[in-house]
């Protein structure tokens, strides 16, 4: 009797943190394709099940979008309010942030357009007065306790009902779409106190960010809507290809570029990216920026905070002081990269660890109270992006446009450089005092347990780095405009530097130096600014600043908290140059005890039991005999333990000495032996294959393109060893001088 006529729920699944193998994936969708196909010539039902069937991709890309348009727009303005709420409330409106509550203000005027009898300070509401030093220390007090609170809130949360919703999301997301499994990673648990906690997060003014969670929220929306659909919920290769489009359509949201959200899914996180893909992502981000944009979260008719307009065309001479932005973002990067992987080694490998809620209020007391008396750390983060990257116009109230104004409106009513005022000389010194907290305080606030992105902070560091420049560059031209170096594009009341040029290129520059990004990080910034002629600037900082940082350390942030996680990506960007073979690499090594193998057609259920039980192997290699050791398939543990569940529930007879047999047909039994078992169904018939001899750079290169789990070994046809996605990357580690124990999954 052959039970397994019949699939078997739970065959040809994968347990919690082990990789799919993708060529068996790609070839059950492929069979499942050509079943559909050649049903369709049968019947108009059929036709029309094979037309839903390719549109359902489609379908669930346009989901994907909206959904998480919707959660990026609903995150935005909850943030805005809460981030508000801080520092007072609208008596109008307790649901209005500070700029709307000011907006339906009549008693307002141009000059004091934040200034709106409706909205009032915690001081005017708890001692009737703005004025004086103890008005002042009831607004730190309650700014640091509203802080206190939101953080409590987000910890607590995430440590109750999600763990998985702490960090960033990308390295996580990175391995998954690689092909690992982290069961409930992307759900939907995860997806509710993921989108709450950013909110508290973001707002609790911790220097983190909400783009890189953003992602992970999207991909969230993209797994649980998989589940609607047979074609993906069932195969996990195809899922992967949606969370590729998914994380597309978060980084569309989270920055309102909806091409650099596709490139970064390209360049960045997605593992295998076919063109099929590339056009549904381009689509899913298309949705979520058009949803995004129909919410309006910022009030400004555009996607983004801080969308800029620079008029003033860059000078040659000015790729000179970009090319130094672009070493500062390196040098930050790597700074960065190496600081933090160490704190967050010793949060895992000490006491430490075991406080998460006492570490982040720790950490949020501390930036709350160095916060609060500079103007530029008590404003939110996109806040303060947005006012370095803004050109200073006639009507600009800033610190930073504090200019003297001895001047006449220069040809199309563009401002001429002009000598720096008290404002300006005071908001530098802020600027610096800014720059180092940020600095130091994102070192230890990324990798806590509460959402926290990376981009808005890095992005912050470099802006506030660009704009000192610009500044100084621009005084610089003013005073000392004679100089070779200026007279011969820069004269006398014309306006030749941007000094927000300058910060939009040390963003991209530290952003590039963190996160290894180049093509996407560009088109996102220009994307993000709307600085289309400021491209080659970008370029320039972005690639300066992925050499320096390289220089000094391969990795990028993400894949160095992979690493420090111990999963098993196998990254693509990397060559292996070592002269050893697979021989060297293979279990079992020499003087090891012997290879667990299954033989076709002579071990009992008792036998294989036993074999499950005393083993922790993910599969086992099956052979003719172990006389000959000659390879029939490979075989998973999962499958394998299913099936004999399922043929003692289902098969009458089925006892511990019942045979298995793998061979295609069963020879006849002698009357009273128990029935057989026939397990051919689940035996996998063409399991990769490579000889002894072949270098491990050939084996290394298979294991990266065909996304395989293992291959076997042999040696002039007989099975000699099996080499795992595990054994490969402690190799490579090895290799590298690093600890082969710290990849911990297979």
């Amino acid at each position: 009797m052959d039970f397994l006529e019949e699939p078997i729920p739970g065959v040809g699944t994968y347990d919690d943190f082990n990789t799919i193998d993708w060529v068996r994936e790609k070839s059950r969708d492929r069979d499942r394709h050509r079943e559909i196909t050649n049903k369709s010539k049968e019947s108009t039902w059929a036709l029309i099940h094979s037309v839903s069937d390719a549109f359902s991709g489609w379908l669930l890309m346009l989901l994907i979008g909206l959904l998480s348009g919707s959660l990026a727009g609903l995150i935005d303005i909850s943030a805005h309010w809460m981030t508000d709420l801080k520092e007072g409330i609208c008596t109008g409106g307790f649901w209005f942030n500070h700029e709307h509550c000011c907006w339906n203000s009549k008693h307002v005027t141009f000059e004091d357009r934040d200034k709106c009898p409706e909205w009032n300070s915690w001081s005017q509401l708890i001692i009737s007065t703005d004025q004086g030093a103890f008005a002042y220390i009831v607004n730190y007090f309650m700014y640091v306790l509203w802080a206190l609170l939101f953080a409590f809130l987000a910890v607590s949360l995430v440590k109750a009902f999600a763990p998985y919703a702490c960090g960033s999301g990308i390295p996580e997301i990175k391995t998954i779409l690689s092909g690992f499994i982290i069961r409930g990673y992307l759900g939907k648990w995860t997806l509710v106190i993921k989108t709450i906690t950013l909110v508290l997060a973001v707002s609790s003014g911790l220097s983190l960010g909400k783009e890189g969670p953003l992602v992970h929220v999207a991909c969230c929306c993209g797994n649980i809507l998989c589940h609607c659909f047979n074609k993906y919920r069932k195969n996990e290769a195809k899922r992967r290809e949606v969370l590729s489009a998914a994380a597309a359509a978060g980084v569309s949201v989270a920055f309102g570029a909806p091409i650099g959200g596709v490139l970064f899914s390209l360049e960045e996180v997605s593992y295998y990216f076919p063109l099929k893909t590339l056009w549904r992502s381009f689509f899913a981000a298309l949705v979520a920026a058009f949803t995004l944009r129909s919410i309006n979260p910022f009030g400004n008719s555009r996607l983004v905070l801080f969308y800029v307009e620079f008029h003033t065309p860059w000078h040659l001479f000015e790729l000179v002081p970009f090319i130094v932005l672009g070493i500062f973002g390196g040098l930050w990067g790597a700074l960065f990269i190496r600081t933090n992987i160490a704190w967050c080694r010793k949060r895992k490998t000490t006491q430490l660890g075991k406080y998460p809620v006492v570490e982040v209020l720790i950490v949020t007391a501390i930036t709350a109270i160095l916060a609060f008396p500079n103007e530029y750390t008590r404003m939110s983060t996109s806040e303060l992006i947005s006012e370095l990257f803004n050109d200073c116009g006639l009507l600009d109230s800033s610190k930073l446009c504090d200019y003297e104004n001895h001047f006449n409106t220069s040809k199309g009513g563009e401002l001429p450089d002009r000598p720096a005022g008290e404002g300006v000389y005071s908001a530098m010194w802020q600027l610096a005092l800014t720059l180092i907290l940020k600095i130091v305080i994102t070192i230890f606030t990324f990798g806590m347990k509460i959402p926290s992105g990376l981009f808005i902070p890095s992005m912050a560091v470099g802006a506030i780095a660009g704009r000192l420049l610009g500044v100084g560059m621009e005084q610089l031209a003013y005073y000392h405009h004679d100089w070779g170096i200026f007279n011969s594009w820069c004269s006398q009341g014309a306006d030749c530097i941007t000094p927000g040029l300058y910060a939009m290129v040390g963003a991209a520059a530290c952003l590039g130096g963190v996160t290894r990004m180049t093509v996407s990080l560009v088109v996102i910034m220009f994307e993000l600014t709307g600085g289309l002629e400021y491209i080659v600037p970008l370029m320039a900082a972005a690639m300066t600043s992925k050499w320096v940082a390289d220089a000094l350390g391969r990795e990028g942030i993400y894949d160095a908290h992979i690493r420090l996680n111990g999963y098993p990506f196998l990254e693509a960007k990397e060559e292996f140059a070592h002269k050893t073979l697979a021989m060297d690499v293979m279990k079992p090594r020499r003087n090891d005890p012997l290879l667990t193998v299954l033989t076709q057609d002579s071990m009992t259920v008792e036998d294989v039991e036993t074999i499950i039980s005393e083993t922790t192997y993910s599969g086992f290699p099956v052979v003719v005999s172990r006389e000959s050791q000659r390879l029939v398939g490979f075989v998973l543990r999962r499958d394998l333990i299913i099936s004999i569940e399922n043929a003692r529930k289902k098969q009458d007879g089925v006892v511990s000495t019942s045979i298995i047999y793998f061979t295609e047909h069963s020879p006849p039994m002698p009357p009273y032996t128990p029935p057989t078992l026939k397990l051919r169904n689940i035996l996998d018939l063409s399991p990769f294959t490579v000889t002894d001899l072949t270098p491990m750079e050939i084996v290394v290169d298979i294991f990266r393109k065909l996304g395989l789990r293992q291959c076997l070994v042999t040696h002039n046809g007989r099975l000699l060893g099996i080499i795992t996605k595990k054994d490969v990357l402690k190799h490579i580690a090895q290799m590298a001088n690093q600890d082969p124990d710290s990849i911990l999954f297979n």
